[in-house]
């Protein structure tokens, strides 16, 4: 009878940990893995048809959509996600 008893506390335990680690990896917006990327150059397509380059000074992406806010040169753009393009050449 205890043998009966062994792999139910086994899956009981498994589901437990399954359960916990769904939660932790989607609450609170943090995540398990570092997603941070680096970029040294960058494009960006203005809306009156010029184009900015450069390196990158500091570069941030927002989760809530698909801007994009990236300083140049000391000048600080914010875009869309379809005009910027980040590159890393090193």
């Amino acid at each position: 009878m205890k043998k009966a008893i062994l792999p139910v506390t086994a899956a009981v335990l498994l589901l437990l940990v399954i359960l916990a680690l769904a939660f932790a990896t989607t609450s609170c917006n943090r995540s398990l893995l570092d997603t941070h990327f680096y970029y040294d150059y960058a494009y960006i397509a203005l809306p009156n048809g010029q184009c900015v380059e450069g390196p990158v000074e500091s570069w941030t992406d927002f989760a809530e959509g698909d801007q994009i806010q990236v300083t140049i040169n000391g000048t600080t753009y914010l875009s869309d996600s379809t005009r910027i393009v980040l590159v890393k050449t090193k």
